[in-house]
């Protein structure tokens, strides 16, 4: 339990209408997007300042206070769940657009900028942030960074490591760290900041960050196209990528996830098919029009039932939407949703689709998958109830099974959402003994004391 003292001097330090402490407020802080995980924490401070941060951090290292930094708490892998007696700082009220550099094409931002405040202030300077992470209205940059978040445009344009040109960092001992800068090419030693992108709160705090933007795509044409067999849709993926073209969009939803979605969305979409494949192009209008063509005959070449093309921006809107609002759709079905996001080779796609499939009848599961076929990123979700002990035991060794069978297809534990506490146990059967080794030695290192996200990737 933290003392009077300690929050006395958090209180100092932060002000102390930014400190949190009863027991009423606490409890909004002791989750975060994943299912079936929560932590009363110590206290919540909320930093306005990097300096603030700086000294927070230092006294909570002095004190071997452990510091779990937090954003809107969106993460679907427990890396912002506090620990126990833990002092969350928050950075939600760092949430200003410091720079839109039009000349360099670059945006300074605060870490708890929203990723749409960052997308709706390029498209009005006519440029364009492509990272689109599901929860993108109400995330933030500095989680994105920390959680190298990826999203339905990844396919074409990357994820956030790819437009992080700089970014300035809090370091466990209240040191502060630039890394980074405006220059397209710069190979002036270690690439620090990549190590900082991605390490889920573990070695640093994200205070600042250096955006690339891109222009605007002059064109963008959405289809919708449904199959009456999923492994037809996994080959009309393969066909585009081969046909080499690369949309910027290439999704798929089931049987399950389009009834769900329909059922609270209201879209329109067809229920007599088993799977549906989100394609969107963009870019010059001729070439926008080509690739949809393309697509389109693709899709019917491998036995689509209809292709449906979107005749204006609000009927591409809504189309889009369908695959958004796919979590918060099958949310509504039961309890407790457990999303994940083993990520296989595309070439291995449908096999893994058919395992999500053969493993949830075995358990006697209830399971929606979709996802981002084009990177072979799969979002089995498994419809549950967390109060069921016994059925939670079932899903956990389904996912064993699900994870496992990734690795062995040459895949990954996670494509977008981060290790945390819900996949740390995978981490090293996935790293391998060197990889684990060096990981641990690198984190200990930046922070001997073990103040920051404890127990999170791994012990």
């Amino acid at each position: 339990m933290l003392t009077r003292e300690i929050i006395a001097e958090l209180q100092r330090i932060v002000g102390a209408s930014n400190v949190l402490t009863s027991k009423e407020d606490l409890l909004s802080y002791s989750f975060d997007g994943t299912a079936a995980m929560q932590q009363i924490p110590g206290c919540v401070a909320f930093a306005e300042t990097t300096e603030h941060i700086a000294a927070v951090l230092k006294f909570a290292n002095a004190r071997k206070l452990p510091v779990v930094t937090r954003g809107s708490g969106t993460g679907l892998s427990g890396g912002a769940l506090p620990s126990a007696d833990c002092i969350v700082l928050c950075t939600v009220k760092m949430g200003k657009i410091l720079e839109l550099d039009k000349a360099n094409l670059t945006m300074m931002v605060e870490p708890g900028v929203t990723t749409l405040q960052v997308a709706d202030a390029a498209m009005a300077a006519g440029l364009f942030y492509p990272p689109d992470p599901g929860s993108m209205k109400i995330s933030t940059i500095g989680g994105n960074v920390a959680e190298n978040s990826g999203g339905l445009r990844g396919l074409k344009y990357g994820i956030t490591r790819n437009y992080v040109m700089g970014l300035e960092v809090v370091l466990p001992d209240g040191e502060i760290l630039w890394t980074g800068n405006k220059c397209v090419k710069d190979v002036a030693g270690y690439s620090l900041k990549d190590i900082f992108i991605g390490s889920e709160g573990t070695l640093g705090v994200i205070t600042k960050v250096l955006l690339k933007l891109i222009p605007k795509p002059a064109a963008k044409k959405t289809m919708v196209a449904t199959f009456s067999q999923m492994d037809h849709a996994a080959e009309a993926v393969s066909a585009i990528i081969a046909a080499q073209i690369i949309p910027c969009t290439l999704e798929f939803l089931d049987r399950t996830t389009i009834h769900c979605v329909e059922d609270y969305a209201k879209i329109g979409l067809p229920l007599d098919c088993e799977a549906l494949l989100l394609m969107e192009t963009d870019g010059h209008p001729a070439a926008v029009a080509d690739e949809a063509a393309k697509m389109e005959q693709i899709c019917r070449e491998k036995g689509c039932m209809e292709v449906r093309v979107a005749k204006d921006e609000v009927e591409a809107n809504k189309l889009a939407s369908a695959r958004r609002s796919a979590f918060s759709a099958l949310a509504r079905v039961a309890p407790t949703t457990i999303l994940e996001d083993a990520t296989v080779p595309r070439s291995e796609l449908a096999k893994m689709i058919r395992f999500v499939e053969v493993v949830a009848k075995k358990y006697k599961l209830r399971v929606g998958t979709f996802g981002h076929m084009g990177d072979g990123n799969l979002h089995p979700t498994f419809l549950t109830d967390e109060r069921n002990k016994e059925e939670m035991h079932r899903v956990e060794e389904a996912f064993k099974e699900i994870f496992d069978e990734a690795i062995r297809l040459g895949g990954t534990i996670t494509g977008e959402h981060g290790v945390g506490l819900a996949k740390k146990s995978f981490l090293p059967k996935f790293l391998g003994d060197a990889q684990m080794r060096v990981s641990r030695e690198f984190r200990k290192a930046l922070d001997p004391n073990g103040i920051l996200n404890p127990g999170k990737m791994f012990d």
